[in-house]
């Protein structure tokens, strides 16, 4: 940190009065760190509504095109989701290496804003033009022959969509979380994260209110004038068009930052950065020697690959439910908009009323068994109506709610709101509290291990999955009961992993003590105090 930013925060601690009770609790932000809060607010913001926005356009766009369905996802999140996510990190890292991060934020921006500007105005009103029929009637007669290739040949026949929805899962990877998350921590002090980053997280979650509920009444918009070849779609045009248009409130809200609220800021972080710290590094085999060390990380990993395996595994399915329920992509988009809203709500009440109080009056342990526990129960009634929907009982449900198919929709339509919500609050909190009795190399060398090998396990574990069940199986309804299986094994060992991780954190935490990676976790060494900066 530099000498004045040191001497900032001694003038901040020492002058600047303490907040009450209630304001510490509902806003902790000096008056005089507006002109640098809320616009960076209004950037968290507008970040998570252009992911979102683009999150109930691409699903739709995708499993309702012809000859398509949930069973594309699996590959396109393998297939091209990845390489992209490795290939455009690859590429932020020689940017970041050549230019100022000032710059490169503008030059990624600018080529998604291009992109979307292209999607809306050629490549979607061309979208049959752009099919690629003749390839993909090719692969399906002479090599993918099976019912269980219809994804893989879908994401070639409509490569137009495939490429949407790459680039509305690369926003999430290099805007949200690398562009944004790296330019706060570049010009937010420690002592002011503590305060503005719990705002920016529950901007994101706010956004998810408004993007659902903003994307949901386009539906019923017809009365806007939109080009001929959008007749009947003005949802689709009014949608791509607000994105374009926060795109550009992104770019003009980065500037005015940079150059009234942290211009000085700003260039002596960026000098600091010129420096290079190296970074730990660790190969597959290395981090699998570094697990084999330590039970403690092994619990950790399982349970952040856990949670990644159950959700990646439940949304498919859930997807291709909301696909057979809802007959047009835009009713597909409506809905999806309408659960986005109500995720939003949930884990805004969640992250004010439940994640803080039940960490701190219940302890670890119970806190991080609700996420698995809600994807339990919810997981419980929503196999049940797929697998049992020919029993008595959900014939009688079926009665009240129209078909099976729409019971079935309910319980994973409330699955993914809780279990999103669970996520977004609880989970990534107690995820983080977890590396706390780490010493400070031992939680570096952790969080490469888990944030790097259990969540891309978990991430490809469930398409990889799809696409194998799918290969000896064939179509979507044969691995239903196969998937539900491999859910309840998933949750088993991530409940068994938080139990058996609570026991070691209560342990340190009672006993002040210092975890040691090379330990058996239950020898704990009496010499050992945690360090208080952790």
């Amino acid at each position: 940190m530099s000498v004045n930013a040191t001497e900032r925060n001694r003038v901040l601690t020492e002058r600047t009065p303490a907040f009450g009770k209630i304001r510490q609790l509902i806003w902790p932000i000096h008056n005089f760190e507006l002109k640098r809060l809320i616009p960076m607010l209004l950037l968290s913001f507008l970040i998570a509504f252009v992911f979102n926005v683009l999150h109930c356009l691409k699903t739709p766009l995708m499993v309702k095109a012809a000859g398509s369905g949930a069973e594309v996802i699996p590959f396109l999140q393998l297939g091209a989701v990845l390489p992209a996510a490795l290939f455009l990190t690859y590429i932020y890292t020689l940017l970041i290496s050549k230019f100022p991060r000032e710059k490169v934020f503008y030059i990624i921006i600018s080529c998604f804003t291009i992109y979307f500007a292209l999607f809306l105005l050629i490549l979607y009103p061309n979208n049959d033009s752009l099919q690629m029929n003749a390839l993909a009637d090719f692969l399906q007669a002479n090599i993918f022959t099976g019912p269980g290739a219809k994804g893989f040949i879908a994401t070639i026949r409509h490569l137009n969509l495939s490429l949407l929805y790459v680039a509305s899962e690369m926003w999430a990877v290099i805007v949200l979380f690398i562009l944004f998350w790296g330019f706060a921590n570049e010009v937010t002090h420690i002592e002011e994260a503590k305060r503005f980053y719990a705002i920016f997280a529950l901007g994101g979650n706010f956004s998810g209110i408004v993007s659902g509920e903003f994307a949901r009444s386009l539906e019923k918009i017809t009365f806007i004038p939109v080009p001929s070849l959008y007749k009947g779609n003005e949802w689709l045009f009014l949608q791509m068009s607000s994105i374009l248009i926060a795109c550009g409130l992104i770019l003009y809200l980065f500037w005015w930052l940079n150059r009234y609220a942290f211009k000085r800021e700003y260039k002596v972080s960026h000098a600091t950065t010129n420096v290079k710290i190296k970074q730990p590094k660790i190969s597959l085999k290395e981090s699998l020697i570094y697990l084999s060390k330590s039970r403690y990380l092994t619990y950790l990993v399982l349970i952040v690959s856990g949670y990644y395996i159950v959700y990646s595994l439940a949304d498919i399915m859930w997807t291709h439910q909301v696909g057979l329920a809802l007959g047009s992509s835009k009713d597909v988009n409506a809905y999806m908009s309408r659960v986005i809203s109500l995720t939003g709500v949930v884990s805004v009440v969640l992250s004010l009323l439940v994640s803080g109080n039940v960490i701190r009056r219940f302890g670890w342990t119970i806190a991080a068994l609700i996420t698995p526990i809600v994807w339990l129960l919810t997981s419980i009634g929503f196999f049940s109506s797929i697998i049992f929907d020919g029993t008595t009982a959900f014939a009688v449900l079926s009665h009240l709610v129209t078909n099976p198919v729409n019971i079935a929709l309910l319980f994973g339509s409330l699955q993914i709101t809780l279990g999103r919500s669970c996520k977004y609050t609880l989970f990534d909190e107690t995820k983080e509290i977890a590396f706390i009795p780490l010493s400070k190399e031992e939680q570096r060398k952790g969080k490469v291990v888990v944030d790097g090998l259990a969540s891309r396990f978990g991430k490809s574990g469930g398409s990889i999955i799809y696409i194998l069940l799918f290969y000896f199986l064939g179509e979507m309804v044969n691995v239903i009961p196969y998937i539900a299986v491999i859910i309840f094994i998933a949750l088993a060992a991530w409940l068994y992993s938080i139990v058996k991780m609570g026991r070691i954190i209560d342990a340190v935490t009672s006993k002040e003590q210092q975890l040691a990676i090379e330990e058996e976790p239950e020898l704990i060494d009496n010499n050992t105090v945690p360090d208080a900066s952790t």
